[in-house]
């Protein structure tokens, strides 16, 4: 296997890892899903909110198109076409998030 596609698949993992992390902490703590609207009454919330949605959307984007095949009935290329856009968001955010963790793991050597 190529070493670009492992480095892919890894960062595709990391990215719905992370996703899956936040959404379930923000379900944690507010007893609420994370979903894709913004409603911060101050500035800070609404940076928080934005950080929230930039890396936790392939979670609340994988939760909306489940439940829309459920619930909806929604055609089987919606669940298809949702996973492929959770999947490139996955791994971009991983792409993000993959040097910051290679130097953390430096740090503890």
């Amino acid at each position: 296997m190529s070493q670009d596609l492992v480095l892919a698949s890894f960062s595709i993992a990391i990215g719905f890892v992370l996703a899956g992390i936040l959404s379930s902490g923000y379900q944690l703590f507010t007893t609420e899903p994370a979903r894709f609207e913004l409603k911060g009454d101050s500035m800070l919330m609404g940076i928080a909110q934005t950080f929230l949605i930039m890396f936790a959307g392939p979670a609340i984007l994988m939760r909306n198109a489940i439940r829309g095949r459920v619930i909806e009935h929604r055609p089987v290329g919606w669940l298809f076409a949702s996973t492929a856009i959770a999947g490139a968001w996955s791994l971009c955010s991983g792409v993000m998030l993959l040097p910051f963790f290679v130097v953390l793991a430096q740090t503890f050597q």
